[in-house]
């Protein structure tokens, strides 16, 4: 059932070095171009990184949160061309969350690491930083890369009754749900 894996996928940031299987790596870019995207314009690009010199360099992406990339067994970068959508970053969002899904699903585990308006160490934007280093072209904005692997260490599952319920409302804001 989705919810199960829903409540099973979480932030993974220690790998265990096993090797990402090319099947695996098929069905993650499936989900990732089967997400819906504001009026079919399909804005995003993805770059799969798999070296380790690159995912070391990727690690170095921003000021913080991003160093545990290097010890990820790939990153799979999400940029977009905004000429083809005003919604890019949602249509982004969107495919990056599928492929975080799909990925729970298969046993693997990801991080979500944020570029867009982001600095490096040195100042640097981390969109620049990233689109130097991969190559991509200057129409092209970075909003995210994920880093994926097996983990090395399982998570507990978030529990139904520890959800933020009081965050929904009913009809009207300040309105409980009726039970």
């Amino acid at each position: 059932m989705y919810l199960d894996l829903l409540k099973e996928r979480r932030s993974i940031r220690n790998y265990s070095g096993r090797e990402v299987e090319g099947e695996d790596i098929q069905q993650i870019i499936q989900a990732a171009l089967l997400s819906p995207t504001s009026r079919g314009s399909r804005p995003w690009r993805f770059v799969l990184v798999d070296d380790p010199d690159l995912l070391e360099d990727l690690a170095a992406a921003k000021e913080e949160g991003s160093e545990f990339v290097s010890g990820a067994e790939m990153a799979i970068v999400v940029a977009a061309d905004p000429r083809a959508s005003d919604v890019w970053i949602e249509d982004c969002a969107i495919a990056a969350a599928n492929m975080h899904n799909i990925a729970a699903g298969m046993d693997l585990g990801s991080c979500w690491v944020q570029i867009r308006r982001r600095k490096c160490k040195d100042g640097k934007s981390s969109e620049k930083y990233v689109r130097e280093l991969l190559g991509l072209s200057e129409q092209l904005r970075v909003a995210c890369f994920l880093a994926v692997g097996y983990p090395e260490d399982n998570k507990e599952s978030r529990r139904l009754e520890d959800l933020s319920y009081e965050k929904v409302h009913y009809n009207y804001y300040g309105q409980d749900i009726p039970e």
